[in-house]
């Protein structure tokens, strides 16, 4: 299989490189939370790359999370996370389009914001 370059790659770069900040290290300690993500290229549930959001200890790794279960688990394609990591689409919308699914606790996946991402530099 081969793996295909993420556009989601680009943006969980920006926020491991975000949360070694200030503002990062803030929006750690106000969040508290554990979110897995899981973004596949084209259809949700098929060839996933698996990320893990930590804004309890303020890092971003791949693969699945290790430490118990996430607070919550988001699953979306490629084009649909950078979207919603974008601002460019809301994640209530995105939820009830379908091009998101959680898995979890719904008030810990309600702080998963776009105000969570990094502003984008020019991509």
């Amino acid at each position: 299989m081969a793996k295909s370059q993420l556009k989601s790659d680009a943006i969980m770069e920006q926020m491991k490189q975000h949360l070694s900040t200030d503002a990062g290290k803030d929006l750690a300690k106000k969040i508290g939370l554990v979110y897995q993500i899981n973004v596949a290229p084209k259809k949700i549930g098929f060839d996933e790359v698996v990320y893990v959001v930590d804004l309890k200890k303020g890092e971003v790794t791949k693969g699945p999370y290790e430490g118990g279960k996430p607070d919550a688990t988001f699953s979306f394609t490629d084009e649909d996370f950078v979207k919603v990591a974008l601002g460019k689409m809301n994640p209530q919308i995105a939820f009830m389009r379908g091009a998101m699914k959680i898995k979890g606790s719904l008030s810990a996946a309600q702080k998963f914001t776009p105000d969570i991402f990094p502003k984008p530099s020019k991509m």
